[in-house]
């Protein structure tokens, strides 16, 4: 299909040059996609899709029109320059025509590579972790499952400034996710792993979901009260995801975030450093480029407890009376442009979460939050969340926990987290984006149990 916008995009040129217009973007995506997935010893689904299309936006008498389109005929190129001119010339109100200038420097990370499995490689592999999830544990049932899938996405953006970029990338995962029972009670775990088949280790894959699994069997319930709280890395980056609009400029010039007007000031302890990273190491798909075409980079957006900056694209950046930070965004082809990090993370610190127990004392250690939409307030900040994990006694992880919350404001935990583990990982997803942390512990959070 890249050959196919290729053609395309010069259709299209010279479709706005007939119809007057001047200035113009075509943003493109295109994502092919294999899945396996195995329930007891066989096969239960398989899956093969490709997905994709192309959105113009054009400026026509100072306002922006959009249109799209899954066709890249030539016909089709002039309908949809039609098209994003009428929608134009129908919106009420003006937004700056800001597109991207050709020439400018980027920054080469490549994506991984490495051979993609083919279906029949896929379905071996879904085989496999079936056959060694079962046999991990007598405790594991033929209800588990698993998953295994490959495939490439491409991203292209061309204007009628010059700008004329594109980047691809291919990526496999596997995942596992065993349900155990003692006879009383059941749990289960999920644990994926991206990259190279042929480098991953399945059996730790597995023998991590297990062990989870199992550790969620039995448990009580915590003391109520305000105490240490050590987040997990899965917990901590569910947080992150979570109250991650705050730091869009987008949402800060609507009046929906907490951090409206904070940039320069204190927001959280002195050994907080948030960062977004484009090129994080182990993501699947790196990104030179925003989804306006502008050169993308790491930065802190937090450094040292301070607020750096917000994030920026072209038009929140206009507005602040400032430039992009690279961080435009579509939740789709077709989507209007937003703002959105890459892959954002604390950056870690220099304990081992073993230490990072120790020094809790004691306390909870937290691996599960649930009812992040319902119990989690992103313009506030406050937190109210269904909880899983063990206690921490005497610096040790102990007994296992459930049926707790705890309860909090993302903004003013920033200020109380005392210290960060070093073991951070990538995000579990593919693609350019995701967020991730090392273990944190804060203090003073209220759990509500017994």
């Amino acid at each position: 299909m890249m050959a196919d916008f290729n053609e395309f995009k010069r259709w299209v040129a010279r479709a706005a040059e007939k119809a007057g217009i001047g200035d113009f973007e075509l943003y493109y995506t295109c994502g092919e996609s294999t899945e396996a997935e195995g329930f007891g010893h066989e096969i239960n689904g398989f899956t093969s899709s490709v997905e994709g299309g192309v959105s113009l936006r054009c400026a026509v008498g100072g306002k922006m029109g959009y249109a799209s389109t899954q066709e890249m005929g030539e016909s089709e190129a002039e309908e949809l320059v039609r098209r994003a001119a009428e929608n134009a010339a129908v919106l009420e109100s003006e937004e700056p025509t800001l597109f991207v200038e050709g020439g400018l420097a980027y920054e080469e990370h490549p994506a991984p590579e490495y051979p993609l499995p083919d279906a029949g490689e896929l379905t071996r592999i879904v085989l496999e972790l079936q056959e060694k999830m079962l046999a991990a544990d007598p405790m594991v049932t033929e209800s588990s499952q698993s998953v295994a899938a490959s495939g490439t996405e491409r991203v292209a953006i061309f204007n009628s400034r010059g700008l004329d970029v594109s980047a691809s990338a291919g990526m496999a995962s596997f995942g596992v996710a065993p349900i155990v029972s003692n006879g009383e009670e059941m749990s289960n775990e999920y644990e994926v792993k991206l990259g190279d088949p042929a480098k991953t280790d399945f059996d730790k894959l597995i023998e991590k979901a297990v062990t989870g699994a199992k550790n969620k069997l039995g448990g009580t319930v915590p003391e109520t009260g305000a105490m240490p709280v050590v987040f997990a890395p899965e917990a901590m980056r569910a947080l992150l995801g979570t109250f991650s609009s705050a730091f869009s400029s987008e949402m800060a010039q609507k009046g929906l975030s907490a951090l409206r007007d904070k940039e320069g000031e204190m927001v959280a302890g002195a050994n907080v450093t948030l960062v977004d990273d484009p090129f994080f190491a182990g993501v699947a798909m790196p990104m030179p480029f925003d989804a306006e075409g502008s050169p993308t980079h790491r930065k802190n957006v937090i450094e040292n407890g301070r607020l750096v900056t917000l994030l920026y694209n072209l038009q929140t950046g206009a507005k602040a009376g400032r430039g992009t930070t690279g961080n435009a965004a579509r939740a789709g082809y077709a989507s209007k442009v937003g703002v959105r990090p890459f892959v954002m993370y604390l950056a870690p610190g220099d304990l081992s979460e073993e230490e990072l127990i120790r020094k809790a004392g004691r306390g909870v250690y937290i691996n599960m939050l649930g009812g992040l939409h319902a119990g989690a307030n992103p313009i506030s900040g406050d937190f109210s969340l269904q909880s899983g994990g063990f206690l921490i006694e005497d610096g040790k992880k102990t007994t296992p926990i459930k049926s707790f919350t705890v309860a909090g404001n993302f903004f003013t935990m920033l200020s109380q987290i005392t210290d960060i583990a070093s073991n951070l990982e990538p995000p579990r997803g593919g693609g350019s984006r995701g967020f991730t942390s090392p273990s944190v512990l804060v203090e003073g959070l209220t759990v509500a149990g017994k």
